[in-house]
C-alpha cells in the first residue's frame, strides 16, 4: 500500500510514491499530459500497479492564500481524477515546492535539460513528503 503524489502541469505531471510505511516519498515518474483521457488512464494504471490507497494532488495556492487560474485548473483536474480513480483523491497545498525542487536540482549541479526533466517529479516528491509528515503528526 502506498500514497501517490501528483504535481500537475499543463505539459507534464510529476509523480511520487510513498514507501509502504507512509514515511518517505520518492520521485517515481513523469507523465506527459497529452489529453485528459490518456493522462487519467496512465494515472489509474499507476494506482493499480503500485497498490496506491490514496492520491494527493498538489494545489498551487498563492502566497497570500488566494486561488489563481492555475489553482482552478488543478482543482478541475483533481475532480476529473476523482471520477475515475478507484481510491480517494485529495488536494494538498504545494506552495514553494516547485521552487524548492529547482533549487535542489541547481545545487546538485545538473544540466538545464536534466533539471527540466526531473523538476516535476522532484516537486511531487517534496509535496508528498510534506503531506506524509503532516499525516504522521496528525
Amino acid at each position: 500500500m502506498r500514497i501517490m503524489g501528483l504535481d500537475y502541469g499543463a505539459r507534464r505531471i510529476g509523480v511520487a510514491m510513498s514507501d509502504e510505511l507512509f514515511l518517505t516519498a520518492q520521485g517515481s515518474a513523469t507523465i506527459f499530459n497529452n489529453s485528459a483521457q490518456e493522462t487519467i488512464a496512465a494515472i489509474t494504471k499507476l494506482i493499480e500497479v503500485n497498490g496506491v490507497v490514496e492520491v494527493i494532488v498538489g494545489l498551487p495556492i498563492s502566497m497570500d492564500g488566494t486561488h489563481s487560474q492555475k489553482t482552478k485548473e488543478v482543482i478541475e483536474f483533481a475532480e476529473n481524477l476523482m471520477k475515475s480513480a478507484p481510491v480517494p483523491v485529495k488536494t494538498w497545498d504545494e506552495r514553494l515546492t516547485t521552487r524548492q525542487a529547482e533549487r535542489a536540482l541547481l545545487e546538485a549541479d545538473m544540466s538545464r535539460g536534466k533539471r527540466k526533466r526531473l523538476n516535476d517529479m522532484v516537486a511531487a516528491q517534496l509535496m508528498l513528503q510534506g503531506y506524509l509528515d503532516h499525516r504522521r503528526k496528525g
